[in-house]
């Protein structure tokens, strides 16, 4: 076919059941600014329809790029006819103006002499797609490239961290290539924003106003304007929040919200990291290579072995949340004590105070040794009292048991266990009265969690968890780029995120 232009940065995924639905989904993409879009032909009840639901929609839209798909059930997809069936569709999709077509590479090595057509009239991509893992993609490759193609799309599923950074190799390691490369689920979001930069050319989005036809794919709006994934160059800095649970972070708005203010050529994401993942994460961030991260449940104390140079603050509370690489080495620090104390400062003197501290995981401990080190008479409670006592011991605290804690009464009630984090919002602590004046619940999603309600409704003074996640938040900010954190910009980023903007 004729020499085109490249194909747009991102392709809108588009399965529905109703030839009236596919068109109606794709005007309002339109309308909202893309122009590169897959109609999913075997999601329709009869694929055939969709090719003149092509027609009628380039005929109305000629400026944009329709990529035709018709994957077979026996390939993950819905249509059920033959594999010249489903050729003679896509050839059909391109005589009604598809400009690229999509056929799975089961399909195409059993039909190698009837590709020429397709060759020759659009855009032939050939797709690998694989549901279970991620195998090594090299000899995929090597299997696909055997039947000329345009360009070559291998989409896997990521089951761990470095399977991302597997695909996302692939292709910055043939540049000469046109792949698509992209990992499914949550732990590969981050080939979704970062595939264009490493060389692939395009990556996947949901439609704006519905869900998208695979496992991890977000909307096109938050791929440009969150993740900014066509303004970002091939040197942007990339960093992130390591997490398990990760998606409900509002880190990704903040973070990306103050680069873009600053007008810095970087990206932070959200990277899910199981508890038994760390040693992998850290093979993916050594590839990448990752500038920098937020560490948060379940990693603040783990993550001290794989650090070469922890900051004596860390150290001492045997929790780092904030990472970063400098000369070569992994550096952390713990930026939760600032959190903590610069809220509470506002409120009250904190060495003529005393606190209860509710947990004993990392958070628990960054409270324990700030407040602590303020002057504040603390003591800890917590569903594990063994582990209470042994945090009481190191930070000068008194352990209580429930009972005991219930009876006596605080100044400030600090709440460090992710008790009341979304999605579990019912979740409370306390069962009755919450036995402090002041009480500082560190979840910030939701912002009034049942622990703040409960509160107020007794009375009590609060503080949410957005005081000490924007104050941490900074200065991780700082640590990160070398530069005063937008703080305003990074306030108004999360409470947008929080009201669900």
């Amino acid at each position: 076919m004729p020499s085109q232009p490249p194909l747009p940065k991102i392709c809108i995924a588009l399965g529905f059941p109703t030839v009236e639905k596919l068109i109606a989904h794709a005007r309002a993409e339109v309308e909202s600014g893309e122009q590169f879009l897959e109609f999913r032909l075997d999601y329709l009840k009869n694929p055939i329809d969709g090719v003149s639901a092509i027609s009628k929609f380039l005929r109305d839209n000629p400026d944009c790029t329709v990529l035709a798909t018709c994957r077979r059930h026996q390939n993950h997809g819905k249509f059920d006819g033959s594999i010249a069936e489903q050729i003679r569709i896509l050839e059909a999709s391109v005589d009604a103006g598809a400009l690229a077509v999509d056929l799975e590479i089961e399909s195409a090595e059993n039909a190698v002499d009837k590709l020429d057509r397709l060759r020759a009239d659009c855009m032939l991509i050939i797709s690998y797609h694989n549901f279970e893992g991620t195998p090594p993609i090299e000899p995929v490759f090597k299997r696909m490239a055997k039947i000329q193609a345009y360009a070559y799309k291998i989409v896997t599923t990521a089951r761990k961290p470095n399977d991302s950074y597997k695909m996302l190799s692939l292709a910055k390691s043939h540049p000469r290539e046109k792949l698509v490369v992209l990992a499914m689920g949550e732990p590969g979001f981050s080939t979704r924003v970062l595939s264009p930069s490493f060389g692939g050319i395009y990556t996947y989005a949901a439609p704006n106003a519905a869900e998208g036809t695979a496992s991890g794919q977000v909307s096109a709006r938050m791929l440009r304007h969150l993740y900014r994934v066509d303004k970002f160059t091939k040197n942007a800095k990339v960093y992130g929040v390591v997490a398990d649970p990760v998606r409900h972070s509002i880190s990704p708005n903040v973070h990306n919200r103050a680069f873009q203010h600053k007008r810095m050529d970087a990206v932070y994401l959200p990277f899910l990291v199981h508890s038994n993942q760390l040693k992998d994460f850290f093979q993916m961030a050594h590839d990448l290579p990752l500038s920098g991260a937020s560490i948060t449940i379940p990693h603040k104390q783990k993550v001290l072995r794989y650090l070469d140079v922890v900051e004596p603050l860390a150290r001492r509370i045997g929790a780092v949340n904030t990472i970063w690489r400098k000369a070569g080495k992994w550096r952390g620090t713990n930026t939760d004590a600032e959190g903590v104390t610069a809220p509470l400062q506002k409120q009250l003197k904190l060495n003529k105070s005393t606190a209860l501290i509710v947990g004993n995981g990392g958070a628990a401990r960054g409270a324990a040794f700030a407040l602590a080190d303020a002057g504040a008479k603390i003591s800890l409670v917590g569903r594990n009292l063994d582990r209470v006592r042994a945090l009481s011991r190191i930070c000068n605290g008194e352990p209580l048991s429930r009972e005991q804690a219930n009876a006596r009464k605080f100044d400030i009630v600090v709440h460090c266990t992710p008790m009341g984090m979304w999605p579990n919002v019912d979740e409370c602590f306390f069962e009755g009265k919450i036995p402090g004046e002041l009480v500082f619940d560190m979840v910030y999603n939701p912002r009034e969690t049942a622990l703040l309600r409960r509160a107020k409704a007794q009375g009590r003074q609060t503080i949410d968890g957005l005081a000490m996640f924007l104050e941490q938040a900074a200065r991780q900010f700082e640590i990160f780029t070398g530069e005063n954190a937008p703080r305003a910009v990074m306030e108004r980023a999360a409470l947008e995120s929080l009201n669900g903007h």
